[in-house]
């Protein structure tokens, strides 16, 4: 795997429950070793977790959402997005939205791109969503007719609505397509099926599931570049396995899900699944990396919350006030790397944001 200058050989790695610290899963059971403490035993020591560890159960928490944000706000109206005099129209960016179909519509309208009615406004506006639209959230598929929807009004406007793969994407196109089929981890045998169910899959999403959604799903790009930021979904360099130009790694994805192969598949998700390559130590060298061999000048990505990335977490309590704050993208890696993901499923924000940012 290629590294960026100055990364050690743990930089690049696929998540796994230390990366998130959260009380909530000391009572998770897997194919780990794991030591849980209480006040009455001894400390715990270091979770000892097996060589290539893949993401076969939850890696994010899901907050009870409670009031932080009600679904049924109705949002304050907004103008559409400022048109320019000629050329293309301005550039909006879209985090994680993971079902929550409401809270997307309620932040599309805030932005002016879309009217009280759902419809797009936004005339020739550019909308790139960065993947991740179902699973633990309530209602995925009705973020993918509407993504699939505004795509056809904003391109009848002049304008475009695009979307690009994220790692959830495939894990919902391997769960309908191999199901409990044994694949190889790197950790043991693992299924779609229960790594989809363990990882937020919603029994209404699958039951829902079209052809034309899975065809969608299956010709999404996974890295493109526009206005001199190179869009992606995750927070790794692993897109530098896939090819040496956006081009090569579009179609390499692409030709990886019609091969269709379980296998193939699988370690395409695991790849898309690593995260926090460009946090800490060599951050910036690992974002320079896929820069140099990609173009743009910064990167936009998902996938990874930005509570997280701040290590920042709310109290599983629920208590108010106590929830991540994020009140917009979080700008890292010595201004290199842009981060979208708000953390909508825990009870943050679903960030929608022109670029270039205002600060």
């Amino acid at each position: 795997m290629t590294q960026g200058a100055g990364q050690g050989p743990e930089v690049e790695r696929t998540a796994t429950l230390r990366d998130f610290r959260v009380p909530a899963y000391v009572h998770e059971t897997g194919p780990y070793v794991q030591h849980v403490h209480t006040e009455d035993t001894a400390p715990p020591v270091e979770e000892a977790y097996p060589e290539g560890y893949t993401p076969t159960r939850r890696d994010l928490p899901v907050v009870n959402r409670g009031d932080a944000l009600p679904a049924s706000a109705e949002p304050a109206p907004a103008a559409p997005a400022p048109q320019p005099a000629t050329g293309p129209g301005p550039l909006y960016v879209v985090g994680d939205v993971h079902g929550y179909l409401e809270e997307l519509l309620t932040a599309l309208q805030e932005q002016g791109l879309i009217d009280a009615s759902g419809q797009w406004c936004a005339g020739t506006t550019r909308l790139w969503f960065l993947g991740d639209f179902t699973d633990r959230g309530p209602d995925g598929i009705g973020v993918i007719d509407l993504v699939m929807r505004l795509s056809a009004e904003a391109a009848a406007a002049g304008g475009y609505c695009k979307a690009l793969m994220g790692n959830h994407e495939l894990l919902l196109l391997g769960a309908k397509r191999f199901g409990d089929t044994p694949v190889n981890s790197g950790a043991g045998t693992a299924t779609f099926q229960a790594a989809w169910l363990l990882n937020g899959g919603q029994k209404t999403d699958m039951d829902r599931l079209q052809d034309h959604h899975l065809q969608w799903m299956a010709r999404l790009d996974a890295v493109e570049e526009v206005d001199g930021y190179l869009l992606v979904h995750s927070d790794t360099t692993a897109y530098l396995d896939y090819g040496d130009s956006i081009e090569a790694v579009n179609d390499t994805v692409r030709e990886t899900l019609t091969r269709n192969d379980a296998d193939e598949v699988w370690d395409l998700f695991r790849k898309f699944t690593k995260r926090f390559s460009f946090r800490d130590e060599g951050g910036a060298d690992a974002v320079r990396s896929l820069l140099d061999t990609y173009g743009g000048t910064r990167i936009v990505h998902g996938h990874s919350p930005i509570p997280y990335l701040l290590g920042e977490v709310g109290s599983e309590d629920g208590e108010e006030g106590t929830g991540p704050v994020v009140e917009g993208p979080h700008v890292y890696a010595d201004g290199l790397a842009i981060a979208m993901d708000g953390g909508v499923t825990m009870a943050g924000k679903l960030l929608v944001r022109q670029l270039p940012l205002e600060n």
